[in-house]
């Protein structure tokens, strides 16, 4: 009786503890969970030395497939591919999802300036790192910035191009920046309405904890957007340049990248193919993966 008791009790105290516990680190346990159903559904989780930097990536579908690469952006992660990601490997590509030096689980140096021709000089070291010599690369908002600069740079390495609401055109934005990096909640709340058409409701003890990691992860995103900023780096001179087949894939609802950048691009871009899909915000390639996924591996298997 007393082991059933002292048992008994354990199992109590462990639950208050993991109760608690993700009280006070939510963002931690949703982290985990999403990591252990991505590693069930097949996704690999890795690392290879970039440059003399750590870099973290996920990869998915067959080893002897042709390879997509993707890109994300600001503020984001691989792990934000993984609803498109299942598209292309179902169709028997092989899918790389690196974090950009700074963000997801790859290294955070100090001394790193985190502009976009830096950035694309990592995606470039990924590709030689890993032995990729033409691929199939596609990026999203910052990272679809980045691998703009990649193609024009390297046009042997790269076969088709993907752009998902992407940014890099000379536009000043009209929204704020600084919310990027939220320090309240209505801040942070400021910030989905511009992310979401249809902004989630976010219970407090989750905000707090979500604002934690905004702090984090400043320094990263301030210096990112200190360059991005100035516009040194915009693409308009080179996106007439490109000869490879240019997928466009908006939102119509975005608010971060509007729909007229994309505009734009089409026209800068003579062999682009502009895909809007209606209802759709900055956060497309998560939120409408079921109207984007097929159309993403129809152009790839051209």
């Amino acid at each position: 009786m007393k082991w059933i008791k002292w048992t008994a009790g354990a199992v109590v105290l462990v639950g208050v503890l993991a109760g608690l516990g993700f009280f006070v680190r939510p963002v931690t346990y949703f982290n985990q969970l999403m990591y252990a159903r991505m590693c069930l559904a097949g996704f690999e989780s890795k690392t290879v030395t970039v440059e003399g930097h750590r870099v973290h990536y996920l990869a998915k579908g067959l080893a002897s497939g042709p390879v997509v690469v993707l890109v994300h952006g600001l503020g984001g992660r691989a792990e934000d591919w993984r609803n498109l990601a299942p598209w292309l490997a179902k169709a028997g590509y092989r899918v790389y999802m690196p974090d950009l030096v700074g963000y997801g689980r790859s290294q955070r140096p100090s001394d790193f300036s985190y502009s976009i021709p830096d950035e694309a000089g990592v995606v470039v070291g990924f590709l030689d790192a890993m032995g990729l010599k033409q691929v199939d690369l596609g990026g999203w908002s910052m990272g679809g910035w980045i691998v703009q600069r990649v193609a024009s740079e390297h046009p042997e390495q790269v076969r088709r191009l993907i752009l998902f609401d992407s940014a890099g055109l000379y536009a000043k934005p009209d929204w704020d920046t600084g919310l990027f990096t939220p320090k309240t909640p209505a801040e942070l709340d400021q910030l989905d309405v511009l992310l979401f058409p249809h902004p989630p409701t976010v219970p407090g003890f989750v905000a707090r904890d979500i604002l934690r990691v905004s702090r984090k992860n400043a320094l990263v995103i301030h210096r990112a957007l200190a360059t991005m900023l100035t516009g040194k780096d915009a693409t308009d001179a080179l996106l007439p340049e490109l000869k490879m087949p240019v997928l466009l894939v908006w939102g119509s609802e975005d608010k971060i990248t509007p729909l007229r950048h994309g505009e734009k691009m089409h026209q800068l871009v003579p062999q682009s193919e502009l895909d809007v899909f209606p209802g759709c915000g900055h956060m497309a390639p998560v939120e409408c993966t079921g109207e984007i996924g097929p159309k993403v591996v129809e152009f790839v298997k051209r």
